[in-house]
């Protein structure tokens, strides 16, 4: 018999919102400020730095309330962020419209992936403990990044983890909400923000005509596929994984291909599925019932589209906060899944030695040939498996599940 979920109710939005509100207030005022960069260096106006913002977050928003909605998962979208650090230094020597065109391009390989489902069945070799230990490793640097800050402003960090201990002993669930507000009520206080010259002006989307060449193909659509998938997807999927969401890597894919084509003649570069701010609606905070945590995808889309309204003069608002504020906000927010991911890594002692091997190499955040740390230590961790586990290696995930367990029913009494 099938069982129903339950009804949603009007206090099922609360937590939710507020995990929404932190994923997108850590993108935003965390890792936007490249995007300004990379424009700054390509030298586009300001309204076409305003439609990058605007098809940035519309795409995101759309595709992240789709998504969350058709497959009740909180499938979070968000723009690629290696993938602008690296337009940050390609956008120099490429003419920006042979940057549009990369860009298609770049989304055309990514709806390819998805159609063909090939990157669904490579997730399915990767070992649980190899994705918990990646997770650990990302996450690791947030973690201690939000104790970092009390070199520059110890009063104020120490008082929002305060904050958080005590909230977490007297009304757990209600930690993160608690240094959300208590940090907002004293970044208003003690003058720690300045609003001038902040205001809400509509954000008008601008259709550059694509160009297309062989340099840009091999300088910017290559290696931003890459990059993307590399940083972005692979750690994105796994983060969803590990918090027992089931949906598969191909409509994701092939979605934010889809909307990273049509957004591309606007300025947005890529989106794709969140890593780091995806684990703050995956986990138990977001909604203590898995099957309503979707709300939380939702909402955070919702929010995506506001400021893509407003394109520039809303994210200007994200970017004044304090940077010590957006790291602790993040790190303390994120301890849960820290631990409860280094906890699966550990946890069974035969693969305990590769789970670590891949926690240290992704915290040690190595960048080489342009590729990020996750990759790397994904690397690491598979190697070590392939060498030790050879035998099981050969066989996918679902099949050595399958293996063991006529195993053990063959040698029970």
């Amino acid at each position: 018999m099938k069982s129903k979920s339950n009804p949603l109710r009007l206090n099922d939005l609360f937590f939710p919102s507020v995990a929404a509100l932190v994923s997108v207030l850590i993108n935003y005022g965390g890792t936007f400020a490249i995007v300004f960069q990379a424009a700054k260096v390509a030298n586009l106006s300001p309204e076409l730095t305003a439609s990058w913002v605007f098809s940035l977050s519309i795409g995101i928003g759309i595709t992240g309330v789709w998504l969350s909605y058709k497959y009740k998962e909180p499938i979070i979208t968000a723009w690629s962020t290696p993938g602008v650090a690296f337009l940050a230094s390609a956008l120099v020597f490429t003419p920006y419209s042979e940057a549009i065109g990369a860009y298609m391009i770049s989304a055309i390989g990514f709806i390819i992936l998805g159609v063909s489902g090939m990157f669904d069945r490579l997730i399915q070799y990767i070992p649980p403990g190899i994705s918990a230990g990646l997770l650990a490793g990302i996450l690791l640097q947030f973690g201690i990044a939000a104790f970092g800050g009390a070199e520059i402003d110890p009063a104020f960090v120490i008082m929002l983890f305060f904050t958080y201990i005590v909230l977490k002993r007297l009304l757990p669930r209600f930690a993160i909400v608690g240094i959300l507000v208590v940090g907002s009520l004293s970044l208003v206080l003690f003058n720690k923000v300045d609003f001038t010259g902040v205001g809400l002006d509509f954000a008008l989307p601008v259709f550059t005509m694509p160009e297309f060449s062989i340099s840009s193909l091999l300088g910017v659509a290559l290696p931003l596929f890459i990059i993307t998938l590399t940083g972005q997807y692979i750690p994105g999927m796994l983060i969803l994984r590990s918090d027992g969401f089931k949906t598969s890597a191909n409509p994701i894919l092939t979605v934010t291909g889809i909307g990273s084509l049509i957004m591309a003649p606007f300025g947005s570069h890529a989106f794709n599925i969140a890593a780091i701010s995806s684990a703050i609606c995956t986990g138990p905070d977001a909604h203590e019932n898995q099957s309503k945590r979707y709300i939380a995808g939702i909402i955070c889309g919702t929010l995506y589209i506001v400021v893509g309204i407003f394109g520039v003069t809303l994210v200007t608002l994200f970017l004044i906060l304090p940077s010590t504020f957006i790291a602790t906000l993040a790190g303390l927010a994120l301890l849960g899944t820290i631990g409860s991911s280094l906890a699966d890594a550990m946890k069974d002692p035969a693969g305990r030695e590769v789970a670590l091997i891949t926690f240290l190499a992704t915290a040690a955040n190595v960048t080489l040939l342009g590729v990020g740390g996750a990759f790397w230590g994904l690397v690491a961790g598979m190697l070590a498996h392939l060498v030790i586990n050879f035998r099981t290696f050969r066989k996918p995930l679902s099949y050595q599940l399958t293996l063991k367990d006529k195993n053990e029913k063959r040698v029970a009494p």
